[in-house]
């Protein structure tokens, strides 16, 4: 934090500089408007720059490692753990038994059980709770 103070202070007060050095330099007509404000529109051009290249910088990526211990803790099955992935994804109980090849009263099933050990009352927060105790990798 403190060097990002300084480094602000610091443009502040070139910029400052820049701008009663050109004062002067028009004043004494050494130079023309014109140039001033190019030269001063360039430097605040890499100021933009710089500042946008530092905020790039600070994007973090989110740990998405699972934690297998967590699953078994909490008694997951296997294929209970498959519906909740497809479950993130946001597919529907007809689209997950579609894709896994079962019926769609099996998918109720293991939505039904996930809900309950995941202690949630909707699907949507199955899917915070599983995110927060770091067993879907999304």
């Amino acid at each position: 934090m403190k060097k990002t103070i300084f480094v602000f202070s610091a443009l502040i007060v070139a910029l400052l500089v820049l701008f009663q050095l050109s004062k002067y330099a028009y004043m004494s007509g050494d130079i023309s408007i014109e140039i001033i404000i190019a030269i001063i529109a360039v430097v605040f051009f890499f100021i933009g720059i710089y500042i946008n290249k530092k905020t790039q910088r600070k994007k973090e990526i989110p740990n998405t490692a699972i934690n297998p211990k967590k699953i078994k803790q909490l008694g997951i099955s296997e294929r209970e753990y498959e519906v909740l992935v497809q479950i993130s994804k946001g597919l529907s109980n007809k689209e997950i038994a579609e894709t896994l090849f079962v019926s769609e009263s099996t998918v109720k099933t293991h939505v039904s059980n996930l809900l309950v050990k995941l202690d949630a009352k909707r699907r949507t927060q199955a899917i915070q709770k599983a995110k927060d105790l770091q067993i879907l990798g999304i």
